[in-house]
């Protein structure tokens, strides 16, 4: 099959009898539905810049498992300068939509399942690799979008999977059958689950032998027997439900998502097993994961930058500040933040090498460098950003206020008369227009998108306790140690 059509991806999630709950109903259209459709718009534009010739080269690829020309969201990386596109694209589809358009994660969980289970089947002689390789096929030919999915509810954290009073906290095998495995579980912060053609999902934590129940990875399409979504809530979501809100929404076209995915005794094949119960490669797994999707930030998050820096520049210019040398400095810095982040993204990717199995991986060191930044720069960037933009962006009247024709004043002006007067800002530009930007910055700073932009560039791909764990164990303190001793002469 050739590269899906963003029309064509819409109308392929129509076939899908996905089960969606949100507000504690059922979503029997969650297609059309006004909250979620702004996040399929997000996903469709991955198909979109790869049907045109201008984005070609970072949006398609060859396979290395057929040789056709698949969409680079479904590659098994075969150089660093495949991992170098990866981030370019990310930023690029960040740009474009200002919000999470959420293919990186099953890109990330393809590749590292990739190697880990080569390497799992050299130690055991088991077949999760064909089983991959397989599906992986199966995934590229028909340019299906996988959601990567990983984090579990943990329960009580100070426990393992096998301590949990209730082990559900973590996804398991209740039933080993000749045919297959019979799973149970959850994954939350699922982003882009509904939207998803298919589901990888893989262990959270490393994992000990009493946790062999619980060391599992699987394929499984979205709308399986058994398995369920609980849309989450993000803020100001409730906006798009408003008749005609498309300024107060801040970005009416795109938005991201996120749900709890439930797995109630779903039957997986054997041919879609890719680990069960070896736990020794549960953590390989996770850290192998977790550092393309680190390297994944230094994309994404610095392409939704860009549009909030230049929201904020236009937020400036719209208010008559743009010359202001206070202004000037805080959009360098804002460029200066956005930028270390992509040099980070880059940095771990030309540093990357070849895995056993033939697909490259990030400097793991780098990537979770890269993650660290990510969790902080953003917020100074946003902090920034209404610094500039003014105390309107959380103050401002709603749309329906501006277009109102109810008569407040004393010579017959109507409420929208009145704030369009009082909210009137340099001559040449209209107040629709400022009310748009300010919106659209409130929408990233502290509405929906900033699930996507602020709130996950703390928690999405491991909190930073989780990056400084990983850059503990990946920094080499002992060698730094004794460079220091050979160059001041310190013998023992």
């Amino acid at each position: 099959m050739a590269l899906m059509t963003a029309q064509e991806y819409v109308e392929s999630l129509r076939k899908l009898n996905t089960r969606v709950y949100m507000f504690g109903e059922k979503i029997e259209n969650w297609v059309d539905h006004p909250m979620i459709r702004p996040s399929i718009n997000c996903v469709a534009m991955t198909y979109a810049l790869a049907q045109d010739p201008q984005y070609a080269d970072l949006m398609t690829v060859k396979s290395s498992l057929t040789g056709h020309t698949i969409n680079r969201f479904t590659h098994l990386h075969q150089s660093t300068e495949d991992l170098i596109n990866k981030v370019k694209m990310q930023r690029l589809l960040g740009q474009k939509t200002a919000s999470c358009f959420q293919r990186c994660v099953g890109m990330d969980a393809f590749n590292a399942v990739f190697s880990t289970t080569y390497e799992i089947d050299e130690k055991y002689g088991t077949r999760y690799h064909e089983n991959f390789k397989k599906f992986l096929t199966f995934v590229q030919d028909n340019d299906l979008t996988v959601d990567g999915a990983m984090t579990d509810p943990k329960g009580d954290r100070s426990k393992a999977p096998s301590q949990q009073a209730d082990p559900d906290m973590y996804v398991h095998v209740v039933e080993r059958r000749a045919d297959g495995i019979v799973v149970c579980g959850a994954k939350c912060h699922q982003t882009g689950s509904i939207n998803s053609h298919w589901h990888i999902f893989m262990p959270t934590i490393s994992m000990g032998e009493a946790d062999k129940d619980w060391a599992v990875s699987f394929a499984c399409p979205t709308d399986a027997e058994g398995m369920y979504m609980i849309y989450g809530r993000q803020s100001c979501d409730t906006r798009k439900l408003e008749e005609d809100a498309s300024i107060d929404v801040g970005n009416a076209k795109f938005g991201g998502q996120e749900a709890l995915v439930v797995l109630d005794h779903v039957f997986i094949p054997n041919e879609y097993i890719f680990l069960n119960g070896e736990y020794e490669f549960a953590g390989m797994m996770v850290e192998r994961f977790a550092g393309y999707h680190r390297q994944s930030y230094g994309g994404c998050k610095v392409g939704v930058g860009d549009t909030l820096i230049g929201a904020a520049a236009l937020a400036a210019e719209y208010n008559g500040v743009e010359k202001a040398s206070a202004v000037k400095d805080k959009l360098i810095e804002m460029i200066h933040l956005n930028e270390t982040l992509y040099c980070c993204g880059i940095a771990c990717s030309s540093q990357g090498f070849r895995t056993k199995a033939g697909n490259y991986q990030i400097d793991l060191l780098l990537a979770n460098v890269c993650k660290q930044n990510v969790t902080r720069f953003p917020y100074e960037i946003v902090r920034l950003a209404e610094d500039i933009a003014g105390g309107l962006v959380v103050t401002m009247p709603s749309q329906k206020d501006f277009h109102s024709d109810t008569v407040v004043g004393r010579n017959g002006e109507t409420i929208g008369e009145i704030c369009n007067k009082f909210f009137a800002t340099r001559e040449g530009v209209s107040t629709e227009d400022r009310q748009r930007i300010l919106r659209f910055i409130e929408n990233l700073c502290l509405g929906a998108a900033a699930v996507g932009y602020r709130t996950e560039s703390m928690h999405g791909a491991g909190s930073p306790q989780a990056q400084r764990i990983m850059i503990a164990r990946q920094g080499n303190l002992q060698a730094k140690k004794q460079m220091a001793k050979e160059i001041a002469g310190i013998q023992n």
